[in-house]
């Protein structure tokens, strides 16, 4: 009993020692937990603020004055478009601005029954999912990959209908083309490399092979002429002024931004309906790629962005200026487009005003550069497929090189999220949201139309053109059509190209 009364007063002798004789008064305790429940509280409802308020920055972005721009005037915007998505000239990005303006109005799109409406053969309007007769139903805007076949359109198209494309310099479409096709153009398989078949296109090429039409005045190709046509000075006019009498515009990838100033006063559309991160972009790979990334950044830079320079792109330096003056001798008719589209081009900007263009283009690239740190993780820095956890938004792969994409940022509220996902959208995703919105299916039902299997040139079960297998609604074959140009068949000679 002695010993446990003395351990009982040595206790609390030790305790009050603690409290009151070393460490302090007891109510310096009592201060000392209420200022630490204070400062927890205090970091608790900064996280909630800071959340909040990043979200209430991401809802006002999309809704701010910004978004609209300068003041177009008293116009309507058009919604009535046909846009020819050429090949390999950042059309991927202009599709998917077009897709955004059209699901945020609910506008009905002109789309194919599989991917490519039709494509490499010239259009038909059987094409289009959902079309019966002409005047039958309203669409308003035809985007997908098509050989032009202006006929054929306008059974689809209403006449008030704004006709629209993009070129690129056939230089750069070749580097492009070459490392996306590698596998598919038996030209570009043939060759090691594109300096290879730049110095002897004739050992590589065959005209009559099957997606050949890649390797060779691709734009004349999309625009719906014979591109294995022997060029001539009359000839290539002659496709220059039935493009001009069939496009209202016609853009320059390699001054894109300058390009959607001009389609946006034309279609007049508000600032955000024309701003956009690239889509559909490759890695660089040495030997392959070309000399400027093909990220939105490598665009605003290498291409007159800043809205500085004119004239035509900067070429692949592994490709010697030998071997550029060939790919422009085999690609004559592209590059008589090219030259003549890039003179009209630039007399547009001086008629815009270029004080008046160079202050618009800085709006843009501003208003780019804030949706980007709102929508994209990194600031925007594009990433490989695999590397996208989204499995739903990882762009399709073709070719030598990978193509990237993009990742959200985390924690956007829903409105937010939807708004940047439509901007990050690969179009063979986007154009399946939209084909389920326009023809929604009951349960069970599957979707009628193409079964796309990519670089696949055999599918089993019917006809392919391209990658895709050719069936209509009741899962019956479609028929061909005879692949006819504007000018009728061109005999083809082996010749030797002189310089445009």
């Amino acid at each position: 009993m002695y010993y446990f009364t003395l351990f009982k007063y040595s206790k609390t002798r030790m305790l009050r020692w603690l409290v009151c004789g070393r460490v302090g008064p007891v109510w310096m305790w009592k201060a000392l937990l209420v200022f630490v429940a204070i400062a927890f509280a205090g970091q608790l409802l900064g996280i909630i603020f800071s959340k909040s308020s990043a979200q209430s920055v991401a809802r006002s972005i999309f809704s701010s004055p910004d978004a609209q721009g300068p003041s177009l005037g008293s116009c309507g915007a058009h919604t009535h478009i046909m846009f020819l998505k050429t090949h390999k000239t950042a059309s991927s990005t202009v599709l998917n601005l077009l897709y955004r303006f059209g699901e945020e109005r609910r506008l009905r799109f002109a789309l194919p029954l599989g991917y490519q409406l039709g494509y490499p053969l010239p259009f038909n309007a059987h094409r289009v999912k959902g079309y019966r007769w002409p005047g039958a139903e309203e669409f308003h805007i035809m985007a997908n990959h098509m050989r032009f076949n202006k006929p054929e359109v306008e059974k689809v198209m209403p006449a008030d209908t704004f006709y629209f494309s993009i070129i690129r310099d056939p230089v750069a479409m070749a580097e492009s083309s070459f490392a996306y096709y590698k596998e598919v153009a038996p030209a570009f398989r043939k060759a090691k490399t594109l300096g290879d078949f730049a110095d002897d296109p004739w050992k590589y090429y065959d005209p009559r092979a099957r997606n050949n039409h890649y390797a060779r005045n691709l734009l004349w190709f999309d625009f719906g002429m014979d591109h294995n046509a022997n060029f001539s000075v009359s000839l290539a006019r002659r496709g220059e002024a039935l493009i001009r009498h069939n496009f209202k515009l016609v853009l320059m990838s390699e001054f894109f931004d300058q390009s959607m100033i001009l389609l946006r006063h034309a279609l007049c559309w508000p600032l955000d309906a024309v701003v956009s991160f690239s889509l559909n972009a490759r890695q660089q790979k040495p030997g392959v790629g070309v000399g400027i990334s093909e990220t939105w950044v490598g665009k605003i830079r290498g291409a007159g962005g800043q809205g500085g320079g004119r004239g035509r792109s900067q070429s692949n330096p592994v490709l010697t200026e030998d071997q550029r003056v060939k790919l422009r001798q085999w690609n004559a008719l592209d590059w008589f487009l090219y030259d003549a589209f890039n003179r009209t081009f630039w007399e547009d900007v001086d008629k815009f005003g270029k004080s008046r263009m160079e202050q618009e283009v800085g709006l843009l690239q501003m208003r780019r550069e804030a949706l980007a740190r709102v929508c994209l993780r990194d600031g925007g820095k594009p990433v490989e497929a695999h590397r996208i956890r989204d499995k739903t938004i990882r762009p399709f792969q073709s070719g030598l090189v990978k193509i990237l994409g993009y990742e959200l940022q985390p924690g956007l509220n829903n409105a937010t999220r939807t708004a940047c996902l439509r901007m990050i959208r690969p179009e063979i995703q986007y154009k399946d949201v939209l084909d389920a919105k326009q023809f929604p299916r009951t349960q069970g039902q599957q979707a009628p139309g193409f079964v796309m299997k990519p670089n696949s040139s055999r599918v089993s079960g019917g006809r392919t053109i391209g990658d895709e297998v050719v069936r209509d609604w009741d899962r019956s074959r479609l028929t061909d059509h005879q692949n006819q140009t504007d000018f009728g068949p061109v005999k083809t000679k082996r010749r030797k190209f002189e310089p445009v």
